[in-house]
């Protein structure tokens, strides 16, 4: 059977998630729905690269999927985004890729976007997109308590406590936070989150923004390994999957 990799955006909010919900409408059911149509009505199954929570979104979600019949990428994509017509997910981009390549478990790097905007007057285009802070923040002084993250480390404070992965150690590579135009923009790059760890780590880094705490205090928190010192969780509003690397 012919594997197909998906290169996807879509806008959370209407969802409960990536994950096939019993109790509401998924990404996963989206595309799984429009696969089926593709694969003479038969069950398809589409992997991710992660799980996205519900209302949150992706520039650039990778996905796999195995279809009985061979056909043309640009036909794949087509075809996906037609029967997806009244949805807004999306296929950017469909590959062919050999039959063991894994959108989750050959990943090695994802990159997550969170978009903040500091302003008064509440949001007419881009609500639900965005998270409004309706007053100015130092972004020099988060970026500088951001590196205190930076590395490996035991995330235990920034983890959700319906957080199911094995270990609350996690490696972030990489975390710029910069005022791009009226935005100010948090980038983190890692192979993999925990559940809810950067809008976690968003929450307390604005805290940072708002001057409640120094850049410093970021460490304590950290080295403390205590949930109950996290910050504000940040919505899921601002948060996009930006791209994942293999």
């Amino acid at each position: 059977m012919p594997r197909y990799k998906l290169t996807i955006e879509y806008d959370g909010a209407p969802y409960m998630g990536w994950q096939w919900q019993n109790h509401g409408p998924s990404v996963q059911g989206v595309l799984e729905n429009a696969g089926k149509k593709l694969n003479r009505n038969e069950p398809v199954e589409v992997y991710g690269s992660g799980r996205t929570d519900s209302g949150v979104h992706a520039l650039g979600q990778i996905a796999h999927m195995d279809l009985k019949k061979e056909y043309r990428t640009d036909k794949i994509r087509d075809a996906m985004n037609f029967h997806m017509a009244d949805d807004p997910v999306t296929i950017l981009k469909a590959e062919m890729v050999p039959d063991e390549w894994h959108a989750r478990f050959d990943a090695t790097e994802r990159e997550y976007l969170y978009r903040v905007i500091d302003r008064r007057m509440k949001l007419s285009l881009d609500k639900g997109r965005l998270w409004r802070i309706p007053v100015k923040l130092n972004v020099e002084l988060m970026h500088k308590a951001a590196q205190h993250l930076v590395g490996q480390h035991d995330f235990t404070t920034f983890r959700d406590t319906q957080c199911q992965a094995k270990s609350p150690t996690k490696t972030i590579d990489r975390i710029t936070i910069a005022r791009e135009e009226k935005e100010i923009h948090f980038y983190f790059r890692a192979r993999s989150f925990l559940h809810k760890q950067v809008r976690s780590m968003v929450g307390t880094l604005v805290e940072v923004g708002l001057e409640k705490l120094n850049p410093e205090s970021i460490k304590e928190i950290l080295e403390s390994r205590d949930r109950t010192k996290c910050g504000p969780v940040a919505p899921p509003d601002g948060l996009y999957l930006k791209s994942v690397k293999y």
